[in-house]
Protein backbone atom coordinates (compact mmCIF):
# COMPACT_ATOMS: atom_id res chain seq x y z
CA UNK A 1 0.00 0.00 0.00
CA UNK A 2 1.18 3.51 -0.81
CA UNK A 3 0.36 6.15 1.81
CA UNK A 4 -0.74 9.55 0.55
CA UNK A 5 -2.09 12.61 2.32
CA UNK A 6 -4.75 14.62 0.54
CA UNK A 7 -5.72 18.13 1.60
CA UNK A 8 -9.14 19.28 0.46
CA UNK A 9 -10.50 22.79 0.05
CA UNK A 10 -14.29 22.86 0.12
CA UNK A 11 -16.91 25.32 -1.04
CA UNK A 12 -17.93 27.61 1.82
CA UNK A 13 -20.43 25.85 4.06
CA UNK A 14 -19.82 22.42 2.49
CA UNK A 15 -16.97 21.05 4.64
CA UNK A 16 -19.16 18.85 6.84
CA UNK A 17 -21.03 17.46 3.83
CA UNK A 18 -17.74 16.64 2.08
CA UNK A 19 -16.34 15.05 5.27
CA UNK A 20 -19.48 12.91 5.63
CA UNK A 21 -19.18 11.67 2.05
CA UNK A 22 -15.46 10.87 2.49
CA UNK A 23 -16.37 8.89 5.60
CA UNK A 24 -19.18 7.01 3.82
CA UNK A 25 -16.90 6.02 0.93
CA UNK A 26 -14.43 4.44 3.41
CA UNK A 27 -11.47 5.62 1.34
CA UNK A 28 -9.60 7.44 4.11
CA UNK A 29 -8.02 5.69 7.08
CA UNK A 30 -7.98 9.03 8.93
CA UNK A 31 -9.79 12.32 8.28
CA UNK A 32 -9.23 15.64 10.03
CA UNK A 33 -10.67 19.13 9.86
CA UNK A 34 -7.83 21.63 9.59
CA UNK A 35 -7.12 25.34 9.75
CA UNK A 36 -5.31 27.25 7.03
CA UNK A 37 -5.64 27.07 3.24
CA UNK A 38 -7.39 23.70 3.24
CA UNK A 39 -10.41 22.45 5.19
CA UNK A 40 -9.80 18.70 5.45
CA UNK A 41 -6.80 16.37 5.60
CA UNK A 42 -7.21 12.71 4.63
CA UNK A 43 -4.71 9.89 5.08
CA UNK A 44 -5.28 7.36 2.33
CA UNK A 45 -3.64 4.03 1.55
CA UNK A 46 -3.62 3.32 -2.18
CA UNK A 47 -3.26 -0.35 -3.21
CA UNK A 48 0.06 -1.09 -4.94
CA UNK A 49 -1.67 -2.18 -8.15
CA UNK A 50 -3.63 1.09 -8.45
CA UNK A 51 -2.61 4.33 -10.15
CA UNK A 52 -2.69 7.04 -7.47
CA UNK A 53 -4.27 9.66 -9.72
CA UNK A 54 -7.03 7.40 -11.01
CA UNK A 55 -7.71 5.99 -7.51
CA UNK A 56 -8.10 9.47 -6.01
CA UNK A 57 -10.03 10.97 -8.94
CA UNK A 58 -12.54 8.14 -9.06
CA UNK A 59 -12.81 7.47 -5.33
CA UNK A 60 -12.47 10.88 -3.70
CA UNK A 61 -12.11 13.96 -5.86
CA UNK A 62 -15.48 13.59 -7.58
CA UNK A 63 -17.27 14.45 -4.33
CA UNK A 64 -19.47 17.54 -4.80
CA UNK A 65 -18.22 20.52 -2.80
CA UNK A 66 -14.48 19.93 -3.28
CA UNK A 67 -12.94 22.88 -5.11
CA UNK A 68 -9.22 22.10 -4.78
CA UNK A 69 -6.92 19.36 -3.56
CA UNK A 70 -3.26 18.92 -2.76
CA UNK A 71 -1.83 15.39 -2.69
CA UNK A 72 1.40 14.53 -0.89
CA UNK A 73 2.98 11.17 -1.71
CA UNK A 74 5.05 9.59 1.05
CA UNK A 75 8.40 7.80 0.88
CA UNK A 76 10.44 5.83 3.40
CA UNK A 77 12.34 8.09 5.77
CA UNK A 78 14.69 5.40 7.11
CA UNK A 79 16.78 2.98 5.11
CA UNK A 80 16.62 -0.45 6.76
CA UNK A 81 18.36 -2.58 4.13
CA UNK A 82 22.03 -3.32 3.60
CA UNK A 83 24.36 -1.26 1.46
CA UNK A 84 24.20 2.40 0.62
Amino acid sequence: MKCVFVQLRCQPGKTYEVAQEVYLREIASELYSTSGDFDLLAKIYVPEDQDIGVYLNEGLLDIPGIVRSLTTITFKAIHTGGGV
